[in-house]
């Protein structure tokens, strides 16, 4: 009887090891399988020239200065029947009307645009503001009113609850042509820059807008500096739009409060500042009046946009002022 437990205690310990060298070969023969196979070569997006900003040639910013910094707030308007767009709380089955998160972007523009315009006019500053075209049609006072201020407006799809994707290039083109021609009859202005609706392009969105005469767009962060853009026709330039100090990921994903969210800001423009010694920056600011414009937010902007102007060298500017700099530095 004894005899017997030990050989089948030797007999299950010899599984085992088996077992144990079978799943040390078994990644090891599928490593050696996956490299006998050539990886799909990298698609690249060939819409800019690789540049290390190390080895670009430095600049000023207009007034000798060495950092420029924009102020973006989104000016957005949503359809009632339609579940989609930013929210605060889920909606996961897509029920309309969604009235909990359509009040809440509402808020937006009944108080919390107009909240921050004071800050704005306090400090002296104006606004880039990515402007939905239906804004023009729906709130035409709120165009006057952002028109005396003097701000500047970039296209943004013409509703946030809809979006460029999937679109063919004619109704692309169509959608593009018309958000544009409507801002312009609304502001007198043709835009110059455009953001897109949850920063979403297709493959042919770029070449549309240099097309149309869009010369630059916030939707690719991927520097701190602006750079040409490859287009068909026209030129274009991205600008940093700086998504990581945006209020919708840092307050509504992130759950922030007001103090994090202001040294956020701080951080990111202490850091800019301090590289702008070598090479010039830009630091975009993109707000949701929404979100930053609420009560228990809006001191956290305003003590932001006051820490910054206590500093040299620091331009502020609109979107189109700092790509008409960084064309003739450059």
């Amino acid at each position: 009887m004894g005899t017997s437990r030990h050989d089948r205690r030797e007999f299950i310990a010899k599984g085992l090891c088996l077992a144990g060298t079978a799943g040390l070969l078994t990644p090891a023969l599928g490593s050696i399988g996956r490299a006998q196979t050539a990886p799909r070569p990298i698609r690249r997006s060939e819409r800019y020239d690789d540049s290390f900003i190390t080895e670009r040639k430095p600049f000023r910013w207009p007034g000798n200065n060495t950092m420029a910094v924009w102020f973006a707030p989104n000016v957005e308007v949503w359809q009632y029947d339609s579940a989609f767009g930013i929210g605060i709380t889920p909606n996961p089955t897509n029920y309309v009307p969604d009235v909990f998160n359509y009040a809440w972007r509402e808020y937006g523009m009944r108080v919390g645009l107009w909240r921050i315009a004071d800050v704005f006019d306090e400090a002296g500053v104006r606004a880039t503001v990515a402007l939905n075209s239906q804004v023009c049609e729906v709130y035409p006072k709120a165009m006057e009113e952002m028109k005396k201020r003097n701000w500047e407006f970039m296209g943004h799809g013409t509703t946030n609850s809809n979006t460029l994707a999937g679109l063919n290039p004619d109704v692309e083109r169509d959608t593009i042509k018309g958000v544009l021609k409507t801002i312009e009859q609304a502001a007198g202005k043709r835009p110059r820059g455009w953001l897109g609706a949850g920063l979403i392009e297709t493959y042919n969105t770029l070449d549309i807008l240099a097309e149309e005469g869009i010369n630059f767009c916030g939707d690719w962060n991927n520097d701190d500096q602006p750079y040409p853009m490859k287009v068909k026709s026209g030129k274009m330039f991205a600008i940093p739009y700086c998504n990581e100090i945006n209020d919708i990921p840092l307050y509504i994903r992130k759950g922030y409060t007001g103090e994090q969210y202001f040294r956020s800001v701080v951080d990111q423009f202490d850091a800019l500042y301090a590289d702008s010694r070598k090479q010039p920056r830009v630091m975009g600011v993109p707000l949701h009046p929404m979100i930053s414009g609420q009560p228990l937010r809006i001191k956290y902007l305003q003590r932001a946009i006051a820490y910054m102007k206590e500093h040299q060298g620091v331009w502020f500017a609109t979107g189109s002022e700092i790509i008409d700099a960084y064309q003739a530095a450059v």
